[in-house]
């Protein structure tokens, strides 16, 4: 089995987000496994995921056995079905195609990195993990920063006095819209509360359906007329409406962060209290900490405090110190949302249910 070490870009803050300085690196070993298949012919319903499992023991070092840089990792090339991908064991790198003529397995001279298909461009590629698992949540709402709320608009009447509305009613809006005409409309839920700082970071949203502008303000009034164009649930007066975003990316490299994350499972999608395989969690931690599509972190239950045997009581203390038992792995979360504070993950390969307040950490 042939080890290899990568190394990638370690940004902090501002500087992560803009991509403009590249300091002090975190070190990544990656391994491929001693059964891993010499060549795998993409099919229908693989995923990079799944096909990166194949050949190495972490998926997310993907990006490094292409040798892929940060701007390749963020804009990926694709691979399609039919293509094959062959394990060079010598180089240490997976690679597109046939051996040219006379090539040897541990040439070097060829180009280490799916190759990029232009026509249909990313119609039938291999998506990264399962879409339908995390299609509905890659659009819709589901965290609402503070600035957001402000000066959000706002619903403030329906045609003919209607208490709620549906596809097809008229809806009056009061607001900034700032140059939008579609947008969609939630219902602000429960603060969320990092668990170690107590403070909020971010506000459930309850997506509840979309709506289309058919007449701005006129002079003189500050209602604008617009028309239900899909509806999830019931809307009505006092919901708030933000911009529909830009179609977002289905397709990102699983790859570990550039730097050290450390977090925690704020909550699991749905209000239930245990999460399993492909199921979605939300953690404290975001674009400020360095997060970004695509981002895999190990998902760890949290070593309990027990009390020392060994350890004598005092005079004054009837109760025998306590130590800390470590942290165990159960599992990767592939994150697919980001939000400053806070991000959005699938639960992959999991061992044993993810409760709140499990660890999220950058993978060792």
């Amino acid at each position: 089995m042939k080890n290899f070490s990568t190394v990638g870009a370690r940004l902090f803050g501002a500087v992560l987000i803009s991509g403009a300085v590249a300091l002090p690196a975190l070190a990544l070993t990656c391994e491929f496994k001693a059964n891993a298949p010499e060549q795998h012919t993409v099919v229908r319903g693989d995923t990079l995921w799944d096909i990166a499992g194949k050949f190495l023991d972490k998926p997310w070092c993907w990006p490094q056995v292409w040798g892929m840089n940060r701007e390749e990792i963020a804009n990926p090339h694709w691979i399609y079905p039919g293509q094959i991908i062959y394990l060079d064991r010598a180089a240490g790198r997976l690679r597109l195609g046939k051996p040219q003529d006379g090539e040897s397995s541990g040439a070097s001279d060829f180009r280490l990195a799916p190759q990029l298909r232009t026509e249909g461009l990313g119609r039938d590629a291999v998506p990264s993990i399962p879409s339908g698992a995390i299609e509905p949540f890659l659009s819709q709402p589901l965290i609402i920063e503070e600035e957001e709320l402000q000066g959000a608009p706002r619903i403030i009447g329906a045609h003919e006095g209607r208490v709620f509305i549906g596809k097809g009613d008229k809806a009056y809006v009061k607001g900034d819209l700032r140059g939008g005409t579609a947008f969609q409309v939630f219902r602000p839920g429960k603060p969320l509360k990092d668990p170690l700082t107590k403070q909020v970071v971010g506000q459930e949203a309850f997506y509840l359906g979309t709506l289309k502008l058919v007449r701005a303000a006129e002079a003189g009034s500050e209602v604008h007329t617009f028309t239900v164009s899909s509806a999830k649930e019931e809307m009505g007066k006092g919901d708030l409406l933000m911009q529909t975003p830009p179609a977002p990316m289905r397709n990102y490299v699983p790859h570990a962060p550039a730097v050290a994350v450390d977090a925690m499972v704020l909550a699991v999608y749905g209000g239930v209290t245990h999460a399993g395989q492909n199921q979605i969690v939300s953690i404290n931690r975001g674009k400020l900490d360095g997060l970004e599509l695509g981002s895999v972190l190990q998902l760890y239950h949290r070593g309990q405090s027990v009390d020392d045997p060994d350890a004598s009581r005092g005079w004054l203390n009837l109760k025998r110190p306590q130590v800390r038992l470590p942290d165990e792995a159960v599992g990767s979360l592939f994150i697919f949302r980001v939000f400053k504070h806070i991000s959005y993950g699938l639960i992959m390969q999991v061992t044993e249910p993810i409760v709140v307040g499990d660890v999220a950490k950058t993978p060792e």
